[in-house]
Order: C-alpha cells, then structure tokens, then sequence
C-alpha cells in the first residue's frame, strides 16, 4: 500500500521545481517503462498493477488501481508508473545531424520533436534555456519512449554557436529557401524555432542557411505549420537527398 508521504512526492513530481528537488521523474505505462528498463536511465521505484513479464517480482510492487488513479498524471491512467532518476546532463560529441531546439514551449511538439529525432537516427538534440522541461510528464509521455534513447541537453546557444562552428548552421523560416531546390549538407546543426515567434533574430544572424518548406495547396489558408510537423517533413528530405546520393555514388 502506498503511504500518504509517497503519494504526495510522485504527485509533486509534476511541477518542474520538486523534480530538480528530488532528482526524479516520472514515466507511466508499461510499454514505455521497458524503454527506459532497457537504456541507461536508473528506475528508482516500479508501481504496476500487473506483473511485468521481463522483470522479477522483486523489481516492481504491484498496486491496486485506485491507487494508481492516485499518483498517475494521466486522465486515463495506464496499468504502471515508474519514477526514474534524472541523470546528470552532458553534451555528447558533436557530429553529424544535430536537431537544436530554440524556445520550445509545447509538451506535445516536444516529445514529437524527441520521437522524431530518434527515428531519423538523431542521437542528440540541443535546447535554449528556455525550452519546456524534457521530463515534464507531457513530454515524456509524448515521447513514447524514444526519451530513453536520445540526449538532450540545454545551454546557452549563441555561447553554443560561438564554441562550435564546425558546422553550417540551418534555420528555419517562412521566408527561406525551398527546401526542395537547395542541396542539403548532411552533417550541420539544424534549428526549429518557437512556435509563434520563431528563431530569434540574434540566432538567425548566424546561420549560414535559411530553409523553408513551400506551401503547394490552390487556396493557401493554411498560415504555417506545427514545428513538429515542420520537422518531420525537413528531416525527411534530407535523408531523401542523402540515399538519393549514396545511390548516385
């Protein structure tokens, strides 16, 4: 039975001030829980209310349901929730494609953003300061696993920018270059910006190519689209244009 003391910690681990506090969060559901069994995260406590096939019963406790529905941050709570430690943060060599990240500030587009980094085979995603929590419950759920698997770091960018200029810096903006007649590097930092502002012009100044995604619908009333959704579709062309080429070759 789950103690009013630890029901109150897991329930405080939504906000992001207790998370840094405590050093934990949280990851709910089974399927995503065996992402993290199975990386180098450090599970600190396992509540299931069903056993958990590829793990002994001393490795999780089982739960009733209700209180599952007590300590889960989902409207509809899944059938397991484990707190995870939040490791130490530290940047990883920087090469090939790096997704970087400025001002996001939806959950969902994060945890897409993360999805999709980890499908394209982007090991490593960099955020300004001010992007939402990586392990904010939203987040993580949003990233259906895929958290477990990419590193993500924050850090001040133009200070960034200014350490790392061994790559061509993309942007990404309405006013850019189609992304279809402009031949991709492969090996460059690529920045989706904000999702009403953008990329801040400071950033944009010291970018070497600015990249937009062209609008091909009759009507055109469609005013921009998610970045996540952006994202998916810029990534996407350059893995097109890289097997194009390596067919070439």
């Amino acid at each position: 039975m789950l103690s009013a003391n630890r029901i109150k910690l897991i329930q405080s681990l939504a906000n992001k001030k207790y998370r840094q506090k405590y050093n934990l969060f949280i990851v709910e559901g089974i399927k995503n829980i065996k992402e993290f069994i199975y990386s180098d995260f450090t599970l600190s406590k396992i509540y299931t209310i069903e056993p958990i096939e590829i793990l002994s019963e001393d490795k999780y406790v089982i739960i009733s349901k209700k209180e599952l529905n007590k300590i889960s941050f989902l409207k509809n709570p899944s059938n397991a929730l484990a707190i995870v430690e939040i490791p130490k943060p530290e940047l990883k060599k920087i090469e090939g494609k790096q997704l970087v990240l400025e001002s996001i500030q939806d959950p969902g587009n994060m945890g897409t953003l993360i999805r999709l980094a980890d499908w394209f085979g982007i090991e490593q995603i960099i955020c300004s300061e001010d992007t939402v929590d990586i392990f904010n419950p939203k987040v993580v759920q949003a990233s259906m696993g895929s958290l477990a698997r990419v590193n993500v770091v924050y850090t001040n960018l133009e200070i960034f920018f200014r350490d790392n200029q061994h790559l061509p810096i993309y942007a990404t903006d309405m006013d850019g270059e189609s992304i279809y007649q402009v031949e991709l590097e492969q090996e460059v930092f690529l920045i989706m910006g904000n999702e009403g502002n953008g990329i801040s012009d400071s950033i944009k100044n010291i970018c070497s190519k600015t990249l937009s995604i062209p609008r091909f619908g009759e009507k055109k009333k469609t005013e921009s689209l998610n970045v996540a959704m952006s994202a998916g579709i810029i990534l996407g062309e350059f893995f097109s244009q890289k097997e194009k080429n390596e067919r070439k070759n």
